[in-house]
């Protein structure tokens, strides 16, 4: 082969890699551009548990539908309180959110009744009630208020803290300031327990513990830990006297844009993500118990006899909340009952 054949030869080797490039780049997969662009409110941090059931609620969404649809989770509060989140979602300008029971009570007061205190016997016994007919009834109940519920998300159950003196009977808790959500039944519950309410939002109860503002909170095992409010409120009773579910919302106006197709999937990536949230959760609590007592939380257990005299003190907030809905508080106690009487046959 002469100079000018092995050049020609050259070319053609080169012009056939090239050509196959160019071939090879043209036929790859663009990625699609999202139709929806869908945001996310979150006011917990990036690693806690409902923040992980966001991201993955979000990630099962774009995946199952081939990234039509894109949902950003912005965590640790950047889109404002819960209150303030609610109020956006109910003219459009947020989304998707997660939020407490008790401060979507605070607009739609109906569901103050999932919420009561010492109603629930047990975790199982809540999820009995939110994953069966009258949870469904409740998630149906915000569409009246520009909401659309879309699933359950655990919170565990609520219980104080304080940083002076520890709380082991009722009598010490009465003239406590105790830090509350932005929530009257929960300030109406701290105060038939002989205390004062004092409504904080959740990014100042440290600095209002550390600076004497109050003298304690309220809140679940995660949260005391997330937020270390261990170092300044070492005291940790265990009364579980709340356990206060949390609701997977999607805004109405969002929700008229959505096919029905779109509308069912996000409802099944929303009850998955829910499941896989209440995993973490279980994971979490123990976690974060053991954290907070590694640095030093004395936790009280209520005797039962002294949980009975904190259950009696809040029952006028049941008869001002609770009044017409007495029969459907009925039915929660009995889905108790019934769940108590079916671990009891299993045993024998």
């Amino acid at each position: 082969m002469n100079k000018r054949t092995k050049a020609a030869a050259a070319l053609l080797a080169a012009a056939a890699v090239t050509g196959g490039i160019a071939v090879w780049y043209c036929a790859a997969p663009r990625q699609k551009e999202p139709e929806f662009v869908f945001s996310y409110a979150e006011n917990q941090t990036e690693d806690y548990p409902t923040t992980l059931g966001a991201q993955k609620f979000a990630e099962l969404v774009e995946e199952r539908t081939d990234g039509r649809i894109r949902i950003l989770v912005y965590a640790e509060g950047v889109m404002g309180t819960e209150h303030d989140v609610i109020e956006q979602m109910q003219y459009g300008g947020i989304d998707f959110a997660r939020v407490s029971l008790s401060q979507l009570a605070e607009y739609i007061p109906e569901l103050n009744v999932l919420q009561m205190p010492y109603l629930y016997t047990d975790s199982a016994h809540m999820w009995r009630v939110l994953d069966g007919e009258i949870g469904d009834m409740f998630l149906e109940e915000v569409s009246g208020s520009e909401l659309v519920g879309l699933s359950w998300y655990d919170a565990g159950a609520r219980n104080f803290y304080s940083s002076s003196q520890p709380i082991s009977c009722l009598e010490d808790i009465a003239g406590m300031k105790i830090r509350v959500q932005e929530s009257e039944l929960m300030a109406d519950m701290v105060e038939a327990l002989g205390a004062t309410a004092v409504p904080t939002g959740y990014a100042d109860v440290y600095s209002s513990i550390e600076r004497g503002i109050v003298d304690g909170a309220e809140n679940n095992w995660p949260s005391y830990e997330a937020m270390s409010h261990y170092e300044v409120a070492r005291y940790y009773t265990v009364d579980e006297h709340t356990r206060v579910p949390e609701m997977q919302l999607c805004s109405a106006h969002t929700w008229e844009k959505l096919s029905e197709e779109d509308r069912q999937i996000i409802r099944e990536c929303a009850w998955e993500s829910a499941l896989y949230e209440r995993e973490l959760w279980t994971e979490r609590e123990t976690e974060s118990r053991r954290i907070a007592t590694e640095h030093g939380t004395q936790v009280i257990e209520l005797s039962a006899e002294e949980k009975k005299r904190f259950q009696n003190a809040v029952m006028g907030v049941y008869e001002k909340y609770c009044g017409g809905q007495m029969d459907l508080i009925e039915r929660i106690i009995e889905e108790g009952d019934a769940g108590e009487e079916t671990v009891q046959q299993e045993a024998q």
